[in-house]
């Protein structure tokens, strides 16, 4: 049996389980708090119960009621990342079956972990402030008092006052909006989410992003007026890959899938928020070469927000069926050499976090152990490689891609609006297959699952795609300064966007190239004028060397430099890698 609790959480979901949220937002700018009530209606799983545990970090409390009776209630010692256990005393005894409405009364702090406030200087359009949420993995506790576990599923309505030039989006279903009769300068948008959702998935936005346009029969874009046209082309195949997931998974349940683009601090790629995903303004490179980072988003809808992980040990089950899902999309919208070209990259950026980590690290296992670890430094490309390669060894040992892809369609089907543990898939795994039981069986499961570093088997990837990339980096490796003028533009047109980005990716694993062959790699494909993050981001690492500018001195300069501007996420992670002070609160 499933453990009943999540190292992560004060909350115990084995006493009783969270059905619905009623959420009340007063946003101010002024202050950079949300001033708030949430009504959590709490279902009894056990007799004599007359306490619960809230997750809460750097909440002000100001009152708590149980059926609109006082309810007594105290906070508990402060945790270095899981923040601080909100006890509640209830004013009478309940019994298994029923239930109670708790209504917290609360403020979040400015420096509130899943918040970032902007100011009008940190947006495109440089006259209204922003303010937009992150809760994965553990910060939505910082927003809402909640049982703040993957583990919990629940439906919600929230009604949000913002001052009426802004406009809120949730990860919700809008449900109108109207003058706020409280305050003239204000309006109030609503929203419900009548689908049951983990609390890591709750999302919103304050924004001047009034700019919507449609993309598809149930999609729009949202952004800052100045990118909303870039956003609206790069995301227009966004219907052809819902239905290709639907084909693939099944039918899609959230109604409305609709794309808000962030501001560049948004610390990633892309959010799967149900109704709402979130995505960073790099990804508009202009030639729609990013849009697997979508067609990833898109796959979270059903390996994700509809199955999703139970607590954080179990993260693969997200993501490593997310970028299996993602990669069969890839196939039915490119071909299956596509497919497999990706899982090479992939392999490759699990072995780099293998190589940061450390390979003996237990944080590389695909089912670590998360007692008194915080999740985002766990964060890495473990979950979503490690657990796509297991996949994809399964779907070889299974009979193929369309034999297995049955299998995680199945699955979708059975755990459905739930969450699940590693060894509940596995049983259903072998329930499944129940006739290939025997070549399950030789399956090293402990080093796939609770072994750290690569995995006990590498697969053997189509290297079609790769073999020009691969050509290509060889020559630039091997060949002297006075050759360098057999390189030209012609180089570049046989290859896609994303055997660019491999060919870069390879030279990075070679030794540094002389400044006399960068700079010709620049005078013949010009990478300086492109504007896909991926390509930038390598081509800056390949020619990093040859600054003086990017010691770490200088990096160590500019993030402290910048670092106010920067997601708390973001700014944790980056201070630990350059070994300045985090500024957690301990």
């Amino acid at each position: 049996m499933a453990s009943a609790t999540d190292p992560c959480s004060f909350s115990s979901f084995s006493k009783c389980v969270t059905k619905h949220l009623n959420l009340t937002y007063h946003v101010d700018f002024d202050s950079h708090v949300i001033k708030a009530k949430v009504a959590l209606t709490v279902e009894v799983l056990v007799d004599n119960f007359t306490s619960l545990t809230l997750d809460t970090k750097d909440l002000k409390v100001s009152k708590v009621t149980a059926n609109g009776q006082a309810a007594k209630f105290t906070l508990g010692p402060k945790h270095s990342f899981m923040g601080t256990p909100l006890e509640i005393t209830l004013p009478f005894d309940l019994s298994r079956g029923q239930h109670v409405i708790v209504e917290v009364t609360y403020e979040t702090a400015p420096s509130a972990s899943a918040l970032q406030w902007l100011t009008p200087e940190q947006t495109a359009g440089k006259k209204h402030p922003y303010l937009f949420s992150q809760c994965q993995a553990t910060h939505c506790r910082s927003m809402v008092p909640c049982q703040d576990t993957p583990a919990m599923k629940h439906t919600y309505y929230a009604q949000v006052s913002v001052p009426k030039e802004l406009v809120a989006v949730m990860s919700a279903v809008r449900d109108g909006q109207e003058p706020d009769p409280q305050d003239s300068s204000r309006a109030i948008y609503r929203f419900r989410q009548p689908v049951s959702v983990s609390i890591l998935y709750h999302f919103l936005s304050i924004s001047p992003s009034n700019h919507p346009l449609e993309i598809g029969p149930r999609s729009r874009v949202w952004s800052e007026k100045e990118f909303v046209d870039k956003a609206a082309f790069e995301f227009s195949e966004t219907e052809t890959m819902l239905k290709t997931a639907e084909d693939l998974a099944g039918p899609y349940v959230w109604g409305q899938y609709d794309i808000l683009v962030l501001p560049p601090s948004f610390p990633y790629g892309g959010m799967e928020n149900p109704c709402l995903t979130f995505a960073t303004p790099t990804l508009l490179a202009g030639d729609r070469s990013l849009s697997n980072v979508i067609a990833h988003e898109i796959s979270h809808s059903w390996t994700g927000n509809l199955v999703t992980n139970k607590t954080w040990e179990h993260f693969w089950l997200n993501e490593g069926h997310t970028v299996y899902l993602e990669r069969m999309i890839g196939r039915s919208m490119e071909s299956e050499q596509f497919r497999q070209f990706k899982a090479m990259g992939g392999w490759k950026d699990l072995q780099e976090s293998v190589n940061t980590f450390g390979a003996n690290n237990p944080l590389t296992n695909l089912v670590p152990n998360m007692n008194e670890v915080d999740p985002d430094d766990a964060f890495s490309s473990v979950p979503y490689e490690k657990g796509f390669a297991l996949l994809y060894h399964l779907e070889e040992l299974m009979g193929g891609p369309e034999v297995f892809m049955g299998f995680v369609k199945s699955y979708i089907q059975m755990f459905a609006y739930s969450s699940v543990t590693t060894e509940e898939w596995k049983k259903y795994l072998f329930t499944y297959f129940k006739n290939k039981v025997d070549i399950l069986n030789k399956v090293d499961w402990n080093a796939w699952m609770h072994t750290p570093g690569m995995p006990p088997v590498k697969p053997q990837y189509d290297t079609t795609m790769a073999d020009a990339c691969i050509a290509l980096c060889k020559r630039w490796v091997k060949t002297k300064e006075g050759d360098l003028g057999n390189f030209s533009e012609v180089d570049m047109k046989t290859l896609s966007t994303h055997q660019l980005i491999e060919f870069l990716s390879l030279l990075l694993q070679e030794d540094p190239l002389p400044l006399s062959h960068v700079k010709r790699m620049q005078e013949v494909y010009r990478l300086n004028a492109l504007n896909n993050a991926e390509i930038r981001f390598r081509w800056l690492r390949l020619s990093a060397p040859l600054s003086e500018t990017r010691s770490l001195c200088e990096a160590v300069r500019v993030f402290i430099a910048h670092r106010a501007a920067m997601h708390p996420v973001t700014s944790n992670l980056v201070a630990k890698d350059l070994k300045v002070d985090t500024g957690k609160s301990t």
